[in-house]
């Protein structure tokens, strides 16, 4: 195809969205509000993921050391856990410190246990441990329960399947959901594509009559649909945005002081920005032209 004739097609394309305003404005307003649902559904989802995972690194294990334990045995220990795959962090807390802790917060009863300094200490010395994934906790307990010199390793495994399911439906509900979306929104505008050709179908015989190619009839209609899928890509892109980035200041404003740990692990919509437009474009090009390429084709057979 010459370069002139790709100029006036791209013209004829952008000629027909103004020419049928009417179903163009219909086909932008459905594929805004689709994309809408579909970026809000995984914002949703990748909140609560993120959310998710905030909790989950709260969720520690204490390992208890024997008393027995020397300076060097440490330092062995320190090794050990170094090599764990699974181990994020590990900060180690001797009993004196433990028992100073506890003392401090005994308020007005800390005379009581003032006492217990020194040779005395019933407490152990221990490491508080952040791991990397919840979902391999239950090995890495087996591993350091094994280790020489560990007396306990205490943690909730009650709360590490519940978070670890949590995880998991939060994952398989939300690419459900998108999916869902996605599909409904190819039906959808596919059968405003359809309507807006049906409506035209007689420009098309005629065009088809006096010569025109096949190619030539029908690149106008996918330019057309590539020309709507990305104004309502930018159009939903920037309400999204803007909605998005609105509803966070409000919400911190409402409840930032009881949720502000948890609230700081929200998605920065900016942060993932080109992400989400080239999502939106890809997705309102690819309906665009799949809808304009498949129905034309009916009224291309005269």
């Amino acid at each position: 195809m010459r370069l002139h004739n790709f100029g006036y097609l791209i013209k004829e394309g952008a000629k027909n969205v103004v020419q049928n305003r009417l179903m163009s404005f219909a086909c932008i307003g459905v594929l805004v509000a689709c994309m809408l649902l579909i970026g809000g559904a995984a914002l949703l989802s990748l909140n609560i993921s993120a959310m998710v995972n905030f909790v989950e690194d709260q969720n520690e294990l204490v390992v208890y050391l024997e008393d027995w334990m020397t300076p060097q045995d440490i330092e062995a220990m320190n090794a050990n856990l170094s090599g764990f795959e699974n181990i994020a962090s590990f900060t180690f807390v001797c009993k004196h410190d433990s028992l100073e802790t506890f003392i401090a917060n005994a308020g007005d009863n800390a005379i009581i246990y003032i006492a217990l300094r020194g040779e005395e200490n019933p407490l152990l010395d221990k490491y508080i441990i952040s791991v990397s994934d919840i979902a391999h906790m239950s090995h890495t307990v087996s591993r350091l329960r094994d280790l020489r010199g560990v007396y306990r390793v205490n943690y909730s495994a009650e709360v590490a399947n519940i978070l670890l399911a949590l995880r998991r439906a939060v994952a398989y509900s939300g690419m459900v959901v998108v999916g869902i979306l996605i599909v409904v929104s190819i039906v959808i505008i596919t059968n405003n594509i359809k309507l807006t050709i049906f409506a035209r179908r007689k420009e098309i015989s005629i065009m088809k009559y006096v010569g025109a190619t096949d190619a030539f009839i029908r690149m106008p209609f996918l330019i057309e649909g590539i020309i709507i899928g990305l104004v309502a890509a930018i159009l939903a892109f920037l309400i999204l945005g803007v909605g998005y980035t609105y509803l966070l200041v409000w919400i911190e404003e409402q409840f930032g002081g009881n949720i502000g740990p948890l609230f700081a692990r929200a998605i920065d919509f900016w942060h993932i920005a080109p992400y989400v437009f080239g999502a939106f474009a890809g997705l309102g090009i690819f309906i665009g032209m799949i809808g304009s390429g498949a129905f034309v084709r009916k009224y291309l057979k005269v």
